[in-house]
């Protein structure tokens, strides 16, 4: 997909344009807009966002946008992505890890975590 992306871009001459700061911002624009469709739902509707066909597409669009932009900004930057990835949930397995409880993520202070 970044070697796709990468002859779209040479193709238009848009490498120019494809510089750290241009993609890390046209990402985090590219998350709103994905941020915008589920803004004002209920987490009851943005379980089910899927199953209307029209805001379906609009969300695998921002998607594929948020995506595109994050593989291109780690292409320029020379990042293995799923190394980068793979690292990252070696780190968490480490810092959280699963809990005797099912379910429950507790430190040895009582305090609950989230995986990031």
């Amino acid at each position: 997909m970044q070697d796709r992306l990468a002859a779209f871009a040479a193709a238009r001459d848009w490498q120019r344009f494809h510089t750290p700061k241009n993609l890390v911002a046209a990402l985090s624009v590219e998350a709103s807009e994905l941020v915008e469709i589920f803004q004002w739902l209920t987490p009851e509707q943005s379980a089910r966002v899927m199953e209307e066909p029209s805001t379906a597409a609009r969300v695998e669009d921002e998607v594929a946008d948020v995506l595109a932009y994050l593989l291109q900004f780690c292409e320029v930057l020379g990042i293995d992505v799923l190394t980068a990835l793979s690292a990252k949930i070696d780190r968490n397995e480490r810092r959280f890890p699963a809990p005797k409880e099912a379910g429950v993520d507790v430190d040895d202070q009582g305090a609950r975590h989230s995986p990031e």
